[in-house]
């Protein structure tokens, strides 16, 4: 199913996520999509705990980003986040991160699978989750 689900997070660069250029590391991007798409789940009606909760985990299988800028300390970065697709027990996710000035630092991508806590083997999706998402599908 595409979707077009959409969500928007501000993060701030701390001190201790800047090497002695005063540049963001760029291993702390992956943080900073963690944020996005646990906050995009959350104002979407189902958080990471809630699904735990119901024996379900979320493990990302794929991880890939382009850099285009660096991020500054103390820079407030936009995380925005959408959910492309959900495609079986995968589950899609894309970024874009901009400065407070609107420059537009890099772009990523996740796949995240839906797996059993239990056997930690693919599953379907929650019910619930399929509901949740299914007002923003489009052919």
């Amino acid at each position: 199913m595409k979707c077009s689900f959409q969500h928007a997070v501000t993060v701030r660069v701390r001190y201790g996520e800047t090497d002695q250029m005063g540049y963001c590391y760029y291993g702390n991007y992956a943080s900073y999509f963690e944020v996005g798409r646990v906050e995009a789940m959350r104002s979407l009606g189902m958080s990471y705990r809630q699904l735990e909760e119901e024996g379900v985990m979320l493990p990302v299988s794929h991880f890939e980003v382009d850099y285009y800028k660096p991020a500054l300390y103390d820079d407030a970065l936009e995380v925005t986040t959408s959910i492309t697709e959900l495609k079986g027990p995968r589950l899609f996710f894309e970024y874009t991160i901009h400065n407070e000035k609107g420059d537009k630092l890099c772009f990523g991508k996740t796949t995240l699978v839906f797996v059993s806590k239990e056997t930690m083997r693919p599953i379907s999706p929650p019910t619930n989750f399929v509901e949740l998402i299914e007002k923003f599908q489009y052919a």
